[in-house]
């Protein structure tokens, strides 16, 4: 007869243990992502005159995004990055008009990214 309070008391641990990693891993998401999306403008802001680096640093940051979305935890929050991500990774960027129009819809859709993030991690 112990041994079923025992068992009880062990899934509701257990059930607490997973509930607190998942959370742990949204709350690390959501800082390694807003780290990201910093980075990342930080790299793009200076090269407007320079369209292959600016693209090779949407690449980068697509893929750390997408590390990020992986570890999420969360749906929403896993889709915003990925969807973002998709945004940096299908930019062509040839030329310095381009890569102005760039920064704008970088800008656009991060901040729409950002407004996710912090509706899902607070």
């Amino acid at each position: 007869m112990r041994l079923l309070p025992l068992a009880a008391a062990a899934a509701v641990g257990f059930t607490v243990l997973t509930t607190g990693c998942s959370t742990v891993d949204k709350a690390q998401a959501c800082i390694e992502a807003n780290r990201v999306l910093a980075d990342t403008a930080t790299k793009i802001s200076g090269l407007v005159d320079d369209p292959k680096a600016m693209e090779q640093a949407l690449r980068d940051g697509a893929t750390k995004l997408e590390g990020v979305a992986d570890k999420a935890g969360n749906t929403t929050l896993n889709e915003a990055l990925q969807d973002l991500a998709d945004t940096f990774k299908k930019l062509n960027i040839d030329d310095a008009n381009a890569a102005v129009d760039a920064a704008q819809k970088v800008a656009t859709d991060t901040a729409r990214t950002v407004n996710t993030i912090a509706q899902e991690c607070t």
